[in-house]
């Protein structure tokens, strides 16, 4: 284990040991700074030597896995999840937006006065990206990092769906010579109910969501046949569908956009940056026999491969800051709207605080006017669903990157 160490100009130094840590404190050299991962800042003025660290980065659409070390040691090692709701809450926004628009008939149309900037990101797309961003400047804020490589990938997602596919056929999909969408899917089809095959005898035919328009869009793997009357007796719960949405290629699709946009901002904010790519991460990580986790792929893309492991790994989460929705979706009686956000702080906690409860670090996830609180970790485990509050010690307040060092050792 290390402590991280800034000097007085809050630049970034080698990390030390805890003992020399505690003796710093003790003597009035230093000063505790930020709890975790714990840092000091030195309050006077000393030498700047510093080794060559390299920091390697398993960029993802879900997990980021970051290892910083030297030649002999990992000075830091972390798996970052990310977030995935944004599309979902955004999508919510958009239906508060046309409901509100169908109460206000006066109000004048807006759909032409919208432009989006040259570069413009799905914000989906932009968050992840500047979270990658945040965890390097983290990062840089507490190990004087000289090097970082980043590894990225690009898919190709028609190869993928066709491996024989080339040439002119990438500009001639399945939906050539197709009107839309759903001409496209009743013809993939053969223009059948896909639960009854025809046994209704119901002519009329609608295209239906396997999972949610809100999350799952308008993509024809998403999209299925379905007879009028299958279709309502589903959505008034009388049948069950046996049926799941095609392969979804999300994830790739942020790789391929994030790819480049990614590592040209690392570009212009550090001076030596170089890629790697997945195949050669595989290669050097079954090599050596080490696990497939995010952070053992960044150990991998580091490439300090004869340095010894760190034994203090960290978990972190980004969340959300706070509720944006002011009221619920349903009106009550009399027109009355209410309100859709809690109170800031209950009994002196607010969401996302860390706190310690019967000596164990944990989280709030949930709190109640009681005074009765879920408390989990980061992994989503669950400390105990109704703990008092006059039990629980705050340790760190709330923040949009929730960090936790895990109790598992790297091997």
């Amino acid at each position: 284990m290390r402590v991280y160490v800034i000097n007085q100009r809050k630049q970034s130094l080698m990390p030390i040991t805890p003992s020399n840590a505690r003796k710093l404190l003790r003597d009035g050299k230093a000063r505790v700074v930020n709890r975790t991962p714990f840092t000091i800042q030195l309050l006077y003025s000393t030498g700047e030597s510093r080794q060559d660290i390299t920091l390697g980065i398993d960029a993802g659409s879900k997990t980021i896995g970051v290892s910083a070390g030297t030649e002999k040691e990992e000075l830091y090692t972390s798996e970052i999840a990310l977030r995935n709701d944004i599309v979902g809450l955004l999508s919510e926004k958009r239906q508060y937006r046309r409901t509100r628009r169908n109460r206000l008939r006066y109000r004048k149309p807006r759909f032409l006065n919208r432009n989006k900037n040259k570069g413009w990101l799905a914000p989906s797309i932009q968050h992840k990206i500047n979270s990658h961003l945040k965890i390097v400047e983290g990062i840089h804020k507490i190990l004087p990092v000289s090097k970082i490589i980043a590894e990225v990938a690009g898919f190709d997602i028609q190869k993928i769906k066709n491996p024989d596919i080339q040439g002119e056929e990438y500009q001639q999909g399945g939906q050539l010579d197709f009107w839309n969408v759903r001409e496209y899917v009743l013809f993939r089809d053969d223009h059948k109910c896909q639960h009854c095959h025809g046994k209704s005898k119901d002519k009329i035919l609608n295209v239906h969501h396997i999972e949610s328009r809100k999350t799952g869009g308008d993509t024809p793997d998403n999209l299925i046949t379905l007879c009028e009357t299958c279709h309502n007796k589903y959505h008034k719960s009388e049948i069950q569908l046996k049926v799941k949405r095609g392969r979804s290629f999300k994830d790739a699709a942020f790789m391929g956009i994030m790819r480049w946009e990614f590592y040209n901002r690392l570009k212009e904010m550090y001076p030596e940056v170089s890629l790697t790519y997945g195949y050669i991460t595989k290669n050097t990580r079954i090599s050596h026999g080490l696990e497939k986790t995010h952070a053992a792929d960044a150990y991998c893309i580091a490439g300090n491969l004869e340095a010894k492991r760190s034994n203090m790994p960290y978990t972190q989460k980004f969340v959300r800051k706070n509720n944006r929705s002011l009221h619920k979706a349903n009106i009550r009686k009399g027109g009355i709207r209410k309100e859709n956000k809690a109170p800031y702080v209950v009994h002196g906690f607010r969401l996302f605080d860390k706190v310690l409860y019967d000596d164990q670090e944990c989280f709030v996830f949930g709190r109640r006017k009681s005074g009765y609180f879920d408390l989990r970790t980061l992994d989503g485990a669950k400390v105990h669903a109704s703990a008092n509050c006059n039990k629980l010690r705050l340790l760190e307040m709330a923040n949009s990157l929730l960090t936790e060092r895990s109790t598992a050792l790297l091997s």
